[in-house]
Order: structure tokens, then C-alpha cells, then sequence
């Protein structure tokens, strides 16, 4: 591949010429194989000019842009294409994927209106694209995975617990499991798990160079069962280092490569706790049986609401859910407003075999405790392959909150 790719670049209505000068002008590894125009244009200039990729900008319902690329993808197959959209994303990701484009990317928008992507991000991607129509394998054409993030607003809940179960039930069952963990100052998803903490989100994040799978594959940890787990930062100065930009990344890597992506958060909403749940993730929110654990919990939904998050997606696990401290599961709706989707009983082997670095979910499998792992497990079905028309291998990069 060479180092500088040479792109036509076609405009969309709902995006000004400014927008796409910003774009480019922040990409030094991009240089335009002719000047820039409307889609019309850029046909015309796929006859008469040379170029490696083809860049679709556009915004609102973008039409013409799936119109256009349904047309470039029939003509010239081996033509790498990728969109980016400024707007609400709603259907238009997955109608463009179907259209046959490689990659989508979501270009967040400043309050002053101007758009200024990151620009490793945006060559990375675009050096993906291209690679893939070279004949480069693609794990990001092989699955379409769930992304689970354990969520509570307060601290000592057993969200460790919960992730650390969760994943190795859905492990144990054959998914492909990554274990996340995000409290990027004082983590010890590691240190339930029984796993030495030898390279971690610091490492990767500073480790330099292109992340892939290859690369990503060498810092995951694996655990017995078959889940593997991104382990945080050793020392709390290193958290300063994981941007939000680059989880996203490693994210939507991690999607691509395994089944089920699990993220452990530290209490409250970070910018890197907001940042997981913006990447169309699923949110598992934990509670326990006090009131002040239940009181944390419902402020945490009206929060979740508020950023526009979908609570029919929401499940909500009750830990220590037989604890004789005065409340029942009834208190429990009527403070936090819904009725928890799983109940976890209170365990002595819980506590065991987390000091033992063990899993109730395997160590004690016909405990109460165990089961109600298993059934936490079983809502999160199976997700199926994306639509796939021969011709698109892409999946969507965030660069930024595009939900």
C-alpha cells in the first residue's frame, strides 16, 4: 500500500463544502485524485481519474449517497468506499453497509458547527478499506457482536462480579467472549480472575503504530474458560493515556473479533463509562438491596434516559437480592421505578471464590447464585451475522458520540 492514498471525493446534500475541506485538510496521508464535487461529479471522475478509494460525504437521509454507492459498488467492485455522515446515524449505517460501502464514518459535530475528526483515526480506516478490497482478511466482515457494559452509579455493588460471571457463563456455552476492564485508576477484573496483569490498556494504547487484530490479539489475557480480558492500567497515573477516542477503537476491534464484548465501569458516568454506552452498547445496570444502592440506581436511569439511551434495551440485576435488611423486590420497584430482570441470592461460596480467584458460575454451578448468572446470560441471545450483499465487508468506526 502506499503511503499516500489518492481519493474522489463526492458531496451529498446536508453537508457544507467547509465540512469536507475540514476533513481532509486534518488527513496528511490523503491527497485528492480530483478536485471536490457533488456526486455527479465524483461519477465522472471515476472515468477519467485514478484513485484508490472513493469518499461519500453526506448528511440527513442520504438517498442519493446510498444511490450512488449501490451504482459504484456494481461498476467497479474492487473500489474501496467509505462514507462519512454527519447527522443521526438511525438506519442510515446499516442501509449503507447494505449499499455495499466498507466503512462509515460517524463525524462528530462541535457546538460551533465545525467538524474535526481525529486524523489517525480517519487514515486508519481508510487504509482498512483498502485493504480489504486487496484481498485482506477482515475480521470486521466476519461477525456483528453485542456489547454488554455493567453499569452503577455506586461503588461496592459487585459489578466485577457480575461482568466476571457473566462472561465466562456466556464463554462456557461457546460464545467468544472480551472482558473490558474501564476503571482505568484502581481495576481488578484481572485479580478476580486469577490473571497476571503482563500487558494492559496502557501498554496498547501507548504501544504505537496501527491497531489491529494482530496486535490486539497479543495484549488480551486469556482466561480458562475461553474469555479473553483487556486489563487495566497498572497505576492510576497511566489512566490518563486511554483516550475515548481510542476505546472506541478498540471497541468496535474487539466487535469485530469476538461474539460478546463485556465492559466492567468504575461507579458514576465517566466520560469513558458515557463514551462505551454511546457505541450501541447494551447496558446492564447493577443494584443492590439498600436504599442507598437503590437510590444511586434510579438516578442512574433518569441519567440514561436523559442522554437518550433506549431503557427497553436495560437490564437490571439485583445482587444480594435475599438479604434480610428490611426491603423486599417490591420496595425495589417502587423506589427505582422498574422490577429487576435478575435476582442474585446472596452466596458464601461468592465470596470464596472470589478470594480464590474462581467463578461461582463453574466453581459451584448448581448454587442459586450460579443460575442466576446462567439466566442474566441467557438474555443476551445470540446476535446474527449483518446483511451481507457480497460486496461489503465494513463496519461502522465511531469518531464520535453518533448515537
Amino acid at each position: 500500500m502506499s503511503a499516500e492514498l489518492k481519493a474522489i471525493v463526492g458531496l451529498d446534500g446536508g453537508v457544507d463544502l467547509a465540512t469536507v475541506e475540514s476533513l481532509l485538510d486534518a488527513q496528511p496521508g490523503v491527497s485528492l485524485a480530483s478536485p471536490v464535487g457533488d456526486l455527479t461529479d465524483a461519477w465522472d471522475a471515476l472515468d477519467d481519474a485514478s484513485c484508490d478509494l472513493v469518499i461519500v460525504v453526506c448528511g440527513g437521509e442520504g438517498e442519493r449517497a446510498l444511490s450512488f454507492i449501490a451504482a459504484a459498488v456494481k461498476e467497479r467492485p474492487q473500489l474501496p468506499i467509505v462514507v462519512a455522515y454527519q447527522g443521526t446515524p438511525n438506519g442510515f449505517v446499516n442501509s449503507a453497509f447494505e449499499a455495499g460501502a466498507d466503512e462509515v464514518l460517524m463525524l462528530p459535530v462541535e457546538a460551533n458547527g465545525a467538524v474535526v475528526p481525529p486524523a489517525g483515526d480517519v487514515l486508519f480506516t481508510l487504509q482498512k478499506a483498502l485493504a480489504r478490497r486487496n484481498g485482506a482478511p477482515s475480521v470486521s466482515a466476519q461477525r456483528h457482536s453485542r456489547m454488554i457494559c455493567l453499569v452503577g452509579p455506586k461503588g461496592g455493588i459487585g459489578k466485577t462480579v457480575v461482568a466476571s460471571n457473566l462472561a465466562v457463563a456466556l464463554a462456557s456455552d461457546g460464545a467468544s467472549v472480551a472482558l473490558v476492564d474501564l476503571n482505568l485508576q484502581c481495576g481488578d477484573l484481572g485479580l478476580a480472575l486469577g490473571l497476571q496483569p503482563e500487558r494492559t490498556l496502557y501498554d496498547l494504547a501507548t504501544s504505537g503504530g496501527a491497531l489491529d487484530a494482530e496486535k490486539m490479539d497479543a495484549f488480551l489475557a486469556r482466561h480458562e474458560s475461553g474469555a479473553r480480558v483487556l486489563m487495566a492500567p497498572t497505576r492510576p497515573d497511566q489512566a490518563s493515556s486511554v483516550t475515548s477516542e481510542f476505546l472506541g477503537s478498540a471497541y468496535s476491534l474487539l466487535r469485530a473479533m469476538h461474539d460478546y464484548v463485556i465492559v466492567d465501569t468504575p461507579p458514576g458516568f465517566t466520560p469513558e463509562v458515557i463514551a462505551a454506552i454511546d457505541s450501541e452498547s447494551d447496558v446492564c445496570m447493577v443494584a443492590t438491596l439498600d436504599v442507598l444502592s437503590l437510590k444511586s440506581t434510579k438516578v442512574g436511569l433518569e441519567t440514561l434516559r436523559l442522554m437518550g439511551y433506549d431503557l427497553s434495551r436495560l437490564r437490571l440485576v439485583l445482587n444480594r437480592a435475599d438479604s434480610r435488611v428490611g426491603l423486599s423486590t417490591d420496595d425495589v420497584t417502587a423506589i427505582v421505578g422498574r422490577a429487576p430482570d435478575v435476582l442474585v441470592p446472596s452466596h458464601r461460596d461468592i465470596t470464596r471464590t472470589v478470594n480464590e480467584a474462581k467463578l461461582i458460575v463453574t466453581s459451584s454451578p448448581r448454587s442459586e447464585a450460579a443460575k442466576a448468572f446462567r439466566r442474566l446470560a441467557r438474555l443476551y441471545e445470540p446476535v446474527a451475522q449483518p446483511p451481507r450483499n457480497g460486496t461489503n465487508g465494513g463496519r461502522r468506526r465511531l469518531l464520535g458520540k453518533g448515537r
